[in-house]
């Protein structure tokens, strides 16, 4: 029986424009020396590009590129008798989704060019599209964990 008491996980407050949990999520992670309203403006920006773009819901883009880089499995090491094995897991749905967005943010800043704004808009664009590096991120993650799945019987 562990002696830490449980700890529970905090609420995320939607953001302001949308109402949704999620977008208040992906701005917490665009947040930078703690400027909140910097992330806000770039987060809403590329929402306004995409927008623009694609004439369709920003939201409904956004969530179709987060559905399509979330990853359902990962690898682990797993020390057994002297060897690191790569054992493959599942990802809880928190952690999918933390993961998602974490990529599709480092995508977006690893692109050349223009503002981030605009990068932040392709890359979801992309995303919703089923190509772009963060679905290639997700895409690697998954072949990673068919290659072990020799070793998943060490999931402990």
């Amino acid at each position: 029986m562990p002696r830490r008491p449980l700890v529970l996980r905090q609420k995320v407050v939607q953001d302001s424009l949308y109402k949704d949990p999620i977008v208040g999520r992906f701005l917490n992670i665009l947040l930078r020396d703690g400027k909140k309203s910097t992330a806000e403006r770039l987060c809403y920006g590329a929402f306004d590009i995409v927008k623009a773009k694609t004439g369709d819901e920003p939201l409904k883009i956004f969530h179709a590129a987060l559905g399509n880089v979330k990853p359902m499995v990962e690898v682990k090491s797993r020390r057994v008798g002297g060897a690191s094995y790569q054992v493959p897991v599942e990802i809880r749905p928190v952690r999918q989704i933390a993961l998602a967005l974490r990529w599709i943010k480092d995508s977006a800043s690893s692109r050349g060019g223009k503002s981030m704004r605009e990068r932040l808009a392709a890359e979801l664009m992309d995303a919703a599209s089923n190509n772009g590096s963060a679905v290639k991120k997700r895409d690697e993650t998954h072949r990673m964990a068919e290659a072990n799945r020799a070793f998943a019987h060490y999931r402990w």
